[in-house]
């Protein structure tokens, strides 16, 4: 069973202290080096920082020890990470670009205070994310890119990343347009962007932290576990980046705090043998093989009697 009973000081500073850390001390430091006009190649070194401490602290306090050990998945999730931060990336470089091409209304309120312009950006992007989110859940063509992502059987931090670039994209443009059409700020982005993937981080990391009751409004590793239970409906929740705000408003919202969970719950029950391989989880979503196709399930009645809380909901993914 995954568990954590160690309860030296190391352990309990990395339990309660890793999502501060992340959250506030490294959002914060890539706050202030942009505030202050700081390289923005500097935010890559934050990035960097936050990778690493999520390694370490995922091996202080795994939710999961076998969830740290490579299940031939450790190179392709890399790749994932590597092209699909380059597309974030690229979407901030492209800002200064796309407004000039798309003249913004002027009602971005770019005399707010950075923080606040900032945590305005989080909330609309959170919005968009959330929408295509749902929307990749129940919509055919997007589910076969969305499902690249919800082959995994194991978490740990950089399978955040592991997405098809295609729908990664598409999640992006769904968050960041949006803010565009405003007039969103360059510096704004940047922040944006590193706030993105340091919570991708957090939310799929194999660290066993609290946040106390910030998890029922936080989309965190402890909630976001329920949205890859593998069974269909049953893990059609939770579908937030940042908060969980739109999934209460949406009644997409679901966690149980006795659930524990390992690799039989995770994946897709329609598709055991997805394909593992990078190149291939690029090329599967375009092949008759990729497409949603009717075949029998296991309930979560039958498969796993805890999990026939959300069997309600349908979509692709049952197929």
């Amino acid at each position: 069973m995954p568990t954590t009973t160690t309860h030296t000081p190391v352990h309990q500073l990395a339990r309660y202290g890793y999502a501060p850390f992340l959250l506030i001390g490294l959002n914060g430091i890539g706050f202030a080096l942009t505030a202050a006009g700081a390289p923005k190649i500097l935010l890559l070194l934050v990035l960097a920082t936050a990778i690493g401490a999520s390694f370490l602290v995922e091996r202080v306090i795994p939710y999961d020890p076998e969830w740290n050990t490579d299940h031939q998945d450790t190179t392709r999730d890399r790749i994932h990470v590597a092209v699909n931060e380059t597309l974030i990336l690229a979407s901030v470089a492209a800002i200064p670009a796309l407004a000039a091409i798309v003249p913004a209304p002027g009602i971005w309120p770019d005399r707010w205070p950075l923080l606040l312009q900032v945590l305005a950006a989080i909330l609309i992007a959170d919005l968009g994310i959330t929408l295509v989110h749902l929307a990749s859940h129940k919509i055919g063509v997007l589910w076969r890119f969305h499902a690249v992502h919800h082959s995994v059987t194991r978490f740990y931090g950089l399978n955040g990343l592991m997405k098809h670039p295609l729908h990664q994209t598409v999640e992006m443009a769904a968050g960041v347009a949006p803010l565009i059409l405003l007039g969103l700020p360059v510096d704004v982005a940047s922040v944006l962007a590193l706030a993105v993937a340091i919570q991708l981080l957090l939310q799929h990391s194999n660290a066993d932290y609290r946040v106390g009751p910030a998890r029922y409004v936080l989309a965190l590793n402890a909630g976001h576990r329920f949205h890859h239970l593998k069974w269909a409906g049953v893990g059609d929740v939770n579908f937030g980046l940042f908060t969980l705000i739109w999934d209460h408003l949406l009644r997409t919202y679901s966690y149980d705090p006795a659930r524990r969970f390992t690799s039989d719950h995770l994946g897709m029950a329609a598709k055991p043998d997805y394909p593992t391989g990078y190149l291939r989880q690029l090329s599967y979503p375009f092949t008759s093989e990729g497409a949603c196709h009717p075949t029998p399930t296991p309930s979560p009645s039958s498969a796993d009697p805890g999990d026939a809380v959300r069997h309600a909901i349908k979509g692709p993914r049952a197929m």
